[in-house]
């Protein structure tokens, strides 16, 4: 009897620092793992985040910039983190939906391998080109490329991203061959159209916008459902040449599986508070990242959600024949 106490005791003080464990997490810096370079659309969106995210927190949030392969090997890093709650990666579209449909041995599995956390809101893409491209629209870029084979060059932010994977579906799509370029981030990539080395690019609307309206390049074509307030004078690819493509760049936090349900919790509500900020969520959307009803920020709609686009990008991938092996 002596000892069934003695265990009982010991049982219940391990649980009690447990939860005072929980309730005192976090106590360090949490790190959350950018696979781009840093300058680019997901860099940018997930440090304006992660900075309200660690007010929340009382805590700092270091952004590890790990680029490489369209994300996978960031990706891959986080997998093998600590589930401990201090290691997090902002995943996107790329390799954490269309990555299993893209890569025949991926050193990851993006619903088996991670504690969805929760989603951020989503960003589309604008197609922009070069000043000096003689393309006056995207009816015109299409013709230059079928006039000119292996002449049409677009940057993407690596092999994987939705950079990448927009292009090549549109190209695809078009009947256009395009010889697309990768880089490890689309910082760099933007810059290069900027510079003339290449002549377009797909980016998202938050890094785009400020480069159109500084005229540095020229937008020809959003890849949203219906025109951008930001750029109204900018068609779609639906209303032009591609009836009925719709396409956005979706993100969201996931955590090493195993990581304690009361440290994905914490983020989560920490997150969440920081959506009903007004003033932030206003400023997203004046950069045309679309703002989602509430219940789809949480970790299990992200969950539903990752699982729904491996399925998806499985099929896209299949009809666009688009494989990286």
């Amino acid at each position: 009897m002596r000892f069934i106490k003695t265990v009982l005791c010991a049982f219940a003080a391990t649980a009690a620092m447990g939860a005072a464990d929980a309730q005192a997490y976090p106590t360090k810096p949490i790190t959350w793992i950018v696979p781009f370079a840093a300058g680019g659309p997901t860099d940018a969106l997930a440090r304006s985040i992660a900075e309200r995210v660690a007010r929340e927190l009382g805590q700092p949030i270091v952004i590890d910039n790990s680029a490489g392969a369209g994300g996978t090997i960031g990706a891959a890093k986080a997998a093998r983190a600590a589930p401990d709650g201090y290691t997090m990666l902002v995943g996107h579209m790329g390799y954490m939906g269309a990555a299993p449909a893209l890569y025949k041995k991926l050193s990851y599995d993006p619903v088996k391998d991670f504690e969805p956390v929760f989603r951020f809101p989503d960003t589309p893409l604008v197609l922009m080109v070069r000043k000096e491209h003689p393309a006056k629209d995207i009816q015109g870029l299409i013709d230059f490329g079928k006039k000119n084979p292996d002449k049409l060059f677009i940057s993407n932010a690596g092999v994987g991203s939705s950079s990448h994977l927009i292009a090549a579906l549109v190209a695809s799509a078009a009947g256009v061959k395009v010889t697309l370029v990768p880089y490890k981030g689309a910082g760099p990539a933007l810059v290069d159209v900027i510079g003339g080395q290449v002549d377009g690019i797909f980016d998202q609307t938050n890094t785009a916008l400020p480069q159109i309206t500084e005229s540095k390049v020229r937008a020809l074509a959003v890849t949203s459902k219906v025109r951008l307030p930001q750029l109204k004078d900018v068609p779609t690819l639906a209303e032009t040449v591609l009836p009925g493509f719709e396409a956005s760049t979706w993100y969201g936090i996931y955590a090493p599986k195993g990581t304690p349900k009361a440290a994905l919790d914490k983020v989560q509500q920490a997150y969440l508070k920081v959506m009903t900020d007004k003033a932030f969520t206003d400023k997203m959307a004046s950069q045309a990242i679309q703002m989602l009803p509430t219940e789809q920020y949480t970790g299990a709609a992200l969950g539903k959600h990752t699982e729904a686009e491996v399925a998806r990008w499985k099929e896209v991938a299949a009809k666009a024949n688009i494989s990286l092996d």
